[in-house]
């Protein structure tokens, strides 16, 4: 009996590859902020990215930052249960997305269209930001209309779909519509926040639901019973 209670590897591997997605998120949020916060940036009014330019001197506390929540991103993947297929590949994806916008610097001001000139580096990054931005944004969407996923996750990742979906929407009309200024750059900080607290937050409660007795807890009231009385037959 005890032999069956016993966390499968797999559950083990899991619960190990959240609680490292957690850290890496935390890190990187942090990293990212300095950098952000910390250099000659123009403050709101710009990107985020801008912390990441060639040349400047907290380039690599950035890149590190970017980095390392490319790293979360593909953990949290891997810490997803099986019947999470697609949203483990929109988290995959979002993080491939994130190393390559970490690799590929924007020039400065990061320039976008359709008010700026970019080049074709401006492009890649921004690009690369984007659909990492939406490839998570829609790997919360898929969790929270997943029945297999654990209640605590699901709820986690409507309430925060809820919230950056108009947000996303608003980031991209005002980029269409107003360019480059503080709307932009305050809308484009929360998308990111809320996108950092849910993977952190998610990482958590993937974490939680692979312990031992977060399973048993799981199970159905009649089948515990039926584990602890057997029976006159069984005893």
């Amino acid at each position: 009996m005890a032999d069956r209670d016993r966390p499968a590897p797999s559950r083990t591997l899991r619960a190990a590859a959240a609680a490292v997605a957690a850290g890496c998120t935390l890190a990187g949020a942090v990293a990212v902020t300095v950098a952000v916060l910390a250099g000659p940036g123009p403050g709101f009014t710009g990107y985020v990215s801008e912390a990441g330019i060639a040349g400047s001197a907290h380039a690599p506390t950035y890149r590190f930052g970017v980095y390392a929540l490319a790293a979360a991103l593909l953990l949290l993947a891997a810490a997803l249960p099986p019947a999470l297929r697609a949203a483990a590949g929109l988290l995959a994806a979002g993080g491939l997305g994130t190393a390559l916008s970490g690799a590929v610097t924007c020039s400065s001001g990061c320039p976008l269209p359709p008010f700026e000139r970019a080049t074709v580096a401006d492009l890649v990054h921004g690009g690369a930001s984007i659909a990492a931005t939406a490839a998570v944004i829609f790997a919360m969407v898929a969790i929270a209309l997943s029945r297999e996923a654990e209640v605590r996750l699901r709820r986690l990742s409507a309430v925060a779909a809820a919230v950056a979906l108009p947000l996303c929407a608003a980031v991209g009309l005002a980029m269409l519509v107003v360019g480059r200024g503080t709307l932009v750059g305050v809308l484009e900080r929360v998308v990111l926040a809320v996108a950092v607290l849910w993977g952190l937050a998610a990482s958590t409660a993937v974490g939680l639901a692979c312990r031992p007795d977060a399973s048993l807890a799981r199970r159905p009231h009649r089948e515990l019973a039926r584990r602890e009385d057997p029976g006159p037959g069984r005893r």
